[in-house]
C-alpha cells in the first residue's frame, strides 16, 4: 500500500496545534481587511484571532478568497515528489471555489507525477464540522485504510456529520445575501436568533429561529438528544467567534447531560467569521442525518 497524507484547507478551523497532531497538510485560504491581505493560518500568525474580532466589532469589513489553483499545485507537488499520494478533502463547495481549485490542481498533478495518485473530496461540510470529518478521517488512515478506502469511507459517513450554528447579529448574513434585509432587521428588533444546519448539499441553511441568545444556544444542545448517535462515546467540536466562555457553557452542558467525554472548542477563523460575525457559535457530532 503506497504511502499517502491528508491535505485540507483552513476552513477547518481545527488548532494549529492539533492539524500538526493529526500530521495534515493545510492549504490557507485568505482574509482582506482594511487593505491587507492575511493568510487564514491556523496559528493566527498573520492576523491573531483576537485582533480579527476586534476589527469586525469596531465595523471594519473583510472579504475573503478561496484556496487558488496555484497553492494548491505547489502543496500537491511537495508531497508528491516524496512519492507519497494525496487525500484532499475540502471546504464545501456549496460555499467556496477552493474545493474546484483542488480538483483543477490534481489534474495538472497528474501529468506532472503519473505514477502517484490525487483524490481530492468535497466534504460538504464548513469550519469545526469539516474538521471533525478530518480528525475522523485520520483514525481510520491510522487503523490501516488505504486511500482509496479512506475516501470511500469518507464519502460514505460525511453526510452524517452534523452542523448546528447559531448567530448573534443578522447583519453579516444580510451582507452575505443569507437572509433579506427585512429578515435581518425584524430579527434584530425583535432578539431572534436562527438557527441554522448545514445541508446535504453544503450550504448553510436556516431552520428554526429562537427567541434570544440562550435559547439559540439551547437549540443546538437539544440538536444532540434528536439526532446524536450514542452521544457518551463521541468526541464533539464546538467552534466560536470570540464568545469562548458561552461555548465553554456548553461544552459543560454536553458532558453533564449527554455523558460526551471529550469537547475540542477553537476559534471560527477569520475566512467564516467574516460572513458569519462574532458571537457566532457552531456544535459538531456524529449524527443519523444531518
Amino acid at each position: 500500500m503506497r504511502d499517502y497524507i491528508i491535505m485540507t484547507d483552513s476552513c477547518c478551523d481545527l488548532t494549529d496545534h492539533m492539524a500538526k497532531e493529526l500530521e495534515l497538510n493545510v492549504v490557507p485560504l485568505t482574509v482582506h481587511m482594511d487593505g491587507k491581505d492575511y493568510a487564514n493560518l491556523l496559528d493566527g500568525s498573520e492576523i491573531s484571532f483576537e485582533d480579527f474580532y476586534k476589527n469586525i466589532r469596531a465595523g471594519i469589513l473583510s472579504t475573503t478568497s478561496a484556496a487558488n489553483v496555484g497553492q494548491f499545485e505547489d502543496a500537491m507537488r511537495a508531497v508528491l515528489a516524496q512519492g507519497k499520494d494525496i487525500v484532499s478533502i475540502n471546504f464545501s463547495s456549496a460555499l467556496s471555489a477552493t474545493y474546484q481549485n483542488a480538483v483543477i490542481a490534481a489534474k495538472t498533478m497528474a501529468d506532472e507525477f503519473p505514477d502517484s495518485r490525487v483524490y481530492v473530496v468535497d466534504s460538504l461540510s464548513a469550519s469545526l464540522g469539516q474538521g471533525l470529518l478530518l480528525y475522523l478521517a485520520v483514525q481510520k488512515k491510522r487503523e490501516g485504510l488505504s486511500a482509496e478506502e479512506l475516501v470511500q469511507w469518507v464519502e460514505e459517513n460525511k453526510l452524517h456529520i452534523d452542523h448546528w450554528f447559531t448567530v448573534d447579529d443578522l447583519n453579516y448574513l444580510k451582507m452575505g445575501g443569507r437572509v433579506s434585509a427585512t429578515t435581518a432587521f425584524l430579527g434584530t428588533m425583535l432578539s431572534i436568533k436562527p438557527v441554522m444546519h448545514t445541508s446535504d448539499e453544503g450550504k448553510l441553511v436556516p431552520m428554526t429561529k429562537a427567541r434570544g441568545r440562550k435559547a439559540s444556544l439551547q437549540a443546538l444542545i437539544d440538536k444532540v438528544a434528536e439526532l446524536g448517535i450514542e452521544p457518551s462515546e463521541q468526541v464533539m467540536f464546538i467552534c466560536q467567534a470570540d464568545c469562548e466562555v458561552e461555548a465553554r457553557a456548553v461544552a459543560e452542558e454536553l458532558k453533564a447531560r449527554y455523558g460526551v467525554k471529550e469537547v475540542y472548542i477553537n476559534y471560527i477563523g477569520p475566512v467564516i467569521g467574516s460572513h458569519t460575525g462574532p458571537n457566532t457559535m457552531g456544535l459538531f457530532f456524529v449524527g443519523t442525518k444531518r
